[in-house]
């Protein structure tokens, strides 16, 4: 969600991070992870996207997962959060753009092993599997390297990586590359305007609620640097519109109608693959908001259960 990435160097700010819980050491990373509800019941696995942590899946709305009857498990990826950031330089996205690919420290799949190892260490054989923007991405991942053990997966406001569907809006794009935030005042004023640019027109977030998330989640962790190895992996991952055509276990595809930052034409190209009917819906762009926690959680319950 929040994309902002530095052209240059790392800030300097970007290694403020604060103490969180254990970690799962797995693929050669750490993983900062936290669960909610029964764990005995059904695992459920929330992997959230580009440069955001797992706190960007709202408490509230893990505990409606929850609540449903299922045992919800929230992680930050490798280079966000509290999890390892990778000890490689900044990707040279001039290069990267013209095809140089020697400069990405790790593609898609290791994203999806990272989160196939975090069941390991949590002892559980196979989860639901449900991700966000750079999440979904990674769970169709998971599904196509790991399929026993993904038991349904769901893909909200995410694509396939074909080149042709799901692209930013020019706007969004601008923003995107934009040089990384010197101050935490710049930060939140650059994630209010990325926030306002790509949420969901008709639920917007108010402006004070909106800077206060922000702001929290600068001070739990701010690695510029980590968003843009993020960035490069997705530029440099293959197209899975292909492979998704394997996956046989329980999908469902979620998508706003609205989408500035990935283009709705990416819901359907990955519904498409999957061979299932999208929800797309009207007035929603590439955020959470409140208004439609339930609709999101009933898509991604009613999916779960169809894996029964």
């Amino acid at each position: 969600m929040t994309v902002i990435v530095p052209t240059g160097a790392d800030n300097p700010l970007g290694g403020a991070r604060v103490t969180g819980m254990p970690k799962a050491s797995t693929n050669g990373v750490e993983l900062e992870y936290e669960t909610f509800g029964d764990p005995a019941a059904e695992p459920l696995l929330l992997i959230m996207g580009l440069g955001t942590q797992m706190t960007a899946w709202p408490d509230p709305f893990c505990g409606m997962i929850a609540d449903a009857g299922y045992h919800v498990i929230r992680f930050d990826n490798r280079d966000s959060g509290l999890s390892t950031m990778v000890d490689a330089p900044v990707p040279d996205f001039g290069q990267l753009l013209g095809g140089d690919l020697s400069g990405v420290p790790y593609r898609m799949s290791d994203l999806a092993s990272d989160a196939a190892g975090l069941l390991d260490v949590l002892d559980i054989p196979a989860a639901h599997v449900v991700g966000a923007s750079m999440g979904g991405m990674i769970g169709q991942q998971m599904a196509i390297d790991h399929p026993r053990r993904v038991r349904s997966l769901c893909s909200i406001m995410s694509t396939t990586g074909a080149r042709d569907v799901g692209q930013p809006a020019p706007e969004v794009l601008m923003l995107v590359f934009a040089p990384a935030a010197k101050t935490r005042e710049e930060a939140i004023d650059r994630g209010q305007k990325m926030f306002e640019t790509i949420g969901s027109p008709a639920y917007p977030t108010p402006t004070e609620a909106l800077r206060t998330r922000i702001g929290e989640a600068y001070d739990r962790s701010y690695a510029p640097a980590g968003t843009a190895r993020q960035l490069a992996c997705i530029i440099a991952s293959p197209d899975r519109t292909a492979a998704l055509g394997s996956v046989t276990v329980p999908a469902a595809v979620v998508h706003g109608e609205a989408d500035k930052l990935v283009d709705v034409s990416g819901g359907y190209a990955t519904a498409a693959a999957l061979g299932v009917t999208p929800l797309i819906i009207a007035g929603a762009g590439h955020d959470l908001p409140e208004e439609l926690w339930e609709t999101y959680v009933g898509a991604i319950v009613e999916n779960a259960r169809r894996a029964a």
